[in-house]
């Protein structure tokens, strides 16, 4: 609780919908900037939904797309920042292949059950709604100091990941991996709005790498409630069935 009730930011009687309004510290010139980083972020979700549709339907989603996605966004950032159009294109057809990519696992919570993937969705649009918040009512470079935890936390991460695959995977590592890295994606939301508020008050306007950066957060999160929500789901079932039985 102590990490949201820091200078200018805190919840219980102070966070109320007056303290939501107050952007003061943003001006209007970021302000415009973050808007066009949100409809560029929904348009990009957006079509990472077809490619999700996409796989479901034609079973497209895999190591090809995934590597499609990733040279895409090389092919993003080698293009000039003034080719909006071209720029934004590419965006779409990598968050289209990142869609694809997850597909799998879309799949595998509609054949299990359909409302998971909307209760999972509903879930992360809040919680991404709520820390983006948190980042814009706080102070400026108020959450900035973050990153350097983050960066160690996710170095730890893929530590964890690589001492896995040669060790072997177990359900409580399986489950500490999960949960410790729903809590790292949910410190990147709040960094990286700030960070993109900042760049934006020192005149780095690059909406769709922006909207890129909250993107690849937003993903990270959903997969991971996915999974969570997934697995919870089968134990209840399990359990059921052992009672019955």
């Amino acid at each position: 609780m102590a990490f949201f009730s820091s200078q200018g930011f805190s919840f219980g009687s102070t966070y109320n919908y007056d303290t939501i309004k107050n952007m003061g510290h943003i001006s209007p010139m970021v302000q415009s900037h973050l808007k066009l980083v949100y409809l560029t972020l929904c348009c990009a979700l957006a079509s990472s939904a077809v490619g999700a549709y996409l796989h479901v339907m034609l079973n497209i989603g895999g190591l090809l797309t995934f590597i499609g996605g990733i040279l895409s966004i090389g092919w993003l950032f080698s293009v000039p920042i003034f080719e909006e159009r071209k720029r934004f294109g590419i965006l779409m057809g990598g968050a289209l292949l990142q869609g694809a990519t997850i597909g799998p696992i879309v799949k595998t919570v509609v054949d299990f059950d359909p409302s998971i993937l909307v209760s999972a969705f509903v879930g992360t649009a809040l919680a991404f709604g709520c820390f983006s918040a948190a980042a814009m009512v706080a102070r400026r470079r108020e959450f900035l100091y973050l990153g350097g935890i983050l960066s160690s936390g996710f170095s730890l991460l893929l530590l964890f990941q690589f001492g896995s695959s040669l060790f072997g995977f177990s359900a409580t590592s399986f489950k500490i991996e999960l949960y410790y890295g729903l809590v790292l994606f949910m410190g990147y939301i709040i960094f990286d709005t700030q960070d993109i508020i900042e760049r934006a008050h020192n005149g780095d306007l690059d909406y769709i790498k922006h909207a890129l950066t909250l993107f690849t957060d937003f993903i990270a999160v959903l997969v991971r409630i996915l999974i969570i929500m997934v697995k919870n789901s089968s134990e209840k079932e399990d359990k059921k069935k052992k009672r019955r039985s």
